[in-house]
Parts: C-alpha cells; structure tokens; sequence
C-alpha cells in the first residue's frame, strides 16, 4: 500500500488545533480533515480535562492524524498554527518536556500510517484555522455554561 506519490499529487488536508484558558487550564482540542478536491470530510472537537497550551496542540494533531488514517494512508498535509509543536516535528527543536515528549512520539507513531506526511505552520489567520479555533473555543464555552 506504499504507492509512489509525485510532487503534484494532491494532498489530504488535516488542519488541528489545540487551546488552553490558563496555561495549564481548561482545554479543548478541533481538527478538520479535507479531501483532495478540497470537501469536508470530518470536524470534531473535545475538551480533554486540564492541559498546557502546547499539550493541546499536540493532542489536537493526534486525533485529527487519527482520523485522517480513517480516510487515506497516501499523503498528508498538516497544518498547525503551533509554530513549536510544527518546529518540533520537523527536528528543528528538540523535545525536552516529559509530556510533551510522550505525545511527540504518539506523533511519530501515527506517521507510519502515511505514505507521506508534512507539516506546516501557517498564521492564526489562516480560514481552516480560525474555523477550529472557533469550534476549540465552542467547546471551552460549552464547558462554562
């Protein structure tokens, strides 16, 4: 099932994110998962009990890389807004946090579902990005109410 992929395959989309109220607080986690052409196939969010900021983040990619497995082993785009969590996962900072180690490995992990995986940081205000943000902090809000 390790198909050869070229450069101008598309792409699964996977777009994750995690989000603390105090550091560590309250938490939730949001993925989306798109398609090649572009359609939705999956949203989801959870709270998941009190967490650091970055341990949500983490937390968001493994159930949206989780899921993504559930759609395709070819190749996979991720896109986080975590500029840590991204750099970490591409070897440019190291991982010296116990947890977070622990979660980085979940990471790792989950790779080997994939043909191929990228990741890539793009800004807060990337348009699938502020969409699970909103669903991160739907679920911070339900959780209040």
């Amino acid at each position: 099932m390790s198909a050869k992929l070229s450069g101008s395959e598309a792409a699964f989309k996977v777009y994750s994110d995690g989000g603390a109220r105090g550091n560590p607080g309250p938490a939730a986690t949001a993925f989306m998962i798109l398609s090649q052409s572009g359609d939705l196939l999956k949203a989801s969010s959870r709270l998941i009990g009190v967490r650091t900021n970055n341990q949500a983040e983490y937390e968001a990619l493994i159930d949206a890389l989780e899921s993504a497995a559930d759609f395709t082993s070819s190749f996979v785009v991720s896109y986080l807004d975590s500029e840590l969590v991204c750099k970490q996962l591409m070897g440019v900072y190291s991982v010296k946090n116990p947890e977070l180690r622990s979660l980085w490995q979940r990471v790792q992990e989950l790779k080997k579902c994939f043909a191929k995986i990228s990741f890539e940081n793009v800004p807060r205000t990337e348009k699938h990005i502020k969409k699970v943000d909103k669903l991160v902090n739907e679920a911070l809000d339900a959780r209040l109410k």
